[in-house]
């Protein structure tokens, strides 16, 4: 019998993912189904935010969907975005991804090779006079805010988008050996779906401090998490199927 392994987040669309190449070595039975799901805000209660897009020169966003949400709510509002705005993005992919919406061309973006928040600050910092208006998800802390106000850079924040929990059928099989999680929503997420849970023999990988904690607060025990040597939620997988045989 394989070994069922459930991975919260999205399916990769190409076969030739990682996850797939660990699933077929180790005849593991990969299931990616997200614990968390973004749905979009309307008009109205993005206007009751009290917040004005027009007027900032500049957009920081941290994710695809903080892209989606933004453009689809200027559009939503009749709101016409400048084609000298500046865009600063936490990632490269981040970054190419406003293609869809603005022209090459026309694009003025900035990013860390890193690929993390703390080091798109400094970027940011360089271009002081940009007054930043930051989309967020509902989900959001308070992270972002003190790094901005830490900077003294002028910004303004404001919920975009929705991350609520995504349902599981009520008749829906927990028989899985290992849960991977990715971030808090998804640990609330489990504990909303199946209240009764117990950990047990199950292993838990979780990626992120915060997802850790979340874990931990709701009496999970955190089996596997990203170390130098194991860098990625393939490799994580890979170290406890080997366990297995041996």
């Amino acid at each position: 019998m394989a070994t069922r392994i459930l991975v919260s987040q999205p399916k990769p669309q190409t076969e030739k993912s990682p996850y797939f190449e660990v699933a077929s070595k180790y005849n593991i039975d990969l299931v990616f189904h997200p614990f968390i799901k973004v749905e979009p805000m309307s008009a109205k209660d993005f206007r009751q935010q009290k917040v004005s897009i027009p007027g900032h020169t500049a957009i920081v966003f941290t994710s695809r969907h903080a892209i989606d949400h933004f453009f689809a709510l200027c559009k939503e509002l009749r709101v016409s975005i400048p084609d000298d705005m500046k865009y600063f993005c936490v990632s490269e992919q981040v970054s190419l991804y406003i293609q869809k919406y603005v022209q090459y061309r026309k694009r003025k973006n900035f990013f860390p090779e890193s690929g993390r928040m703390v080091d798109l600050i400094p970027l940011m910092v360089k271009h002081k006079v940009e007054k930043y208006f930051v989309p967020q998800s509902s989900a959001h802390n308070d992270d972002m805010k003190n790094m901005l106000d830490e900077a003294e850079l002028d910004h303004d924040e404001a919920v975009m988008y929705y991350t609520v929990p995504n349902d599981f059928a009520p008749d829906e099989k927990f028989d899985y050996n290992m849960l991977v999680f990715f971030s808090p929503e998804g640990i609330h997420s489990l504990v909303k779906n199946f209240p009764k849970f117990k950990q047990g023999k199950i292993k838990v990988a979780c990626l992120g401090t915060k997802t850790i904690k979340a874990a931990e607060e709701v009496g999970l025990h955190v089996d596997y998490q990203p170390t130098p040597e194991l860098r990625s939620v393939p490799a994580i997988i890979e170290a406890y199927a080997k366990t297995l045989k041996k």
